[in-house]
């Protein structure tokens, strides 16, 4: 089920910048919860642990969790990293997306 999330060769990079920041053995985790002006969000944190079930996707220097809860929500979407008039950020593109806000935090299934 690795294929479920992908990752691009932009967020790789900067995702392995902002690991390198931190300690030895540290990990991005993205996950979807409730909220946000359309229904749900992402949230982006840095995990130090991983859990038994949580899908782990590696590229480069980035190591991304997902936990099981939010891989149904990000299934086929890939991550990206923006750098645009509007800031930098990472972006996912989520087919599964039938609404999101402006800013692209948030959306709806």
């Amino acid at each position: 089920m690795t294929d479920a999330v992908t990752i691009s060769e932009r967020a790789a990079r900067r995702i392995g910048q902002i690991l390198s920041k931190e300690d030895a053995g540290a990990m991005l985790r993205i996950s979807v919860e409730g909220g946000g002006c359309s229904g749900f969000q992402y949230k982006f944190d840095i995990e130090r642990a991983k859990a038994d079930d949580d899908l782990v996707i590696e590229r480069d220097q980035a190591v991304v969790l997902v936990d099981p809860a939010s891989v149904p929500f990000l299934a086929g979407s890939e991550v990206d990293f923006v750098d645009d008039l509007m800031g930098a950020s990472f972006r996912v593109n989520n087919p599964n997306a039938t609404a999101s806000c402006g800013c692209g935090t948030s959306f709806s299934v």
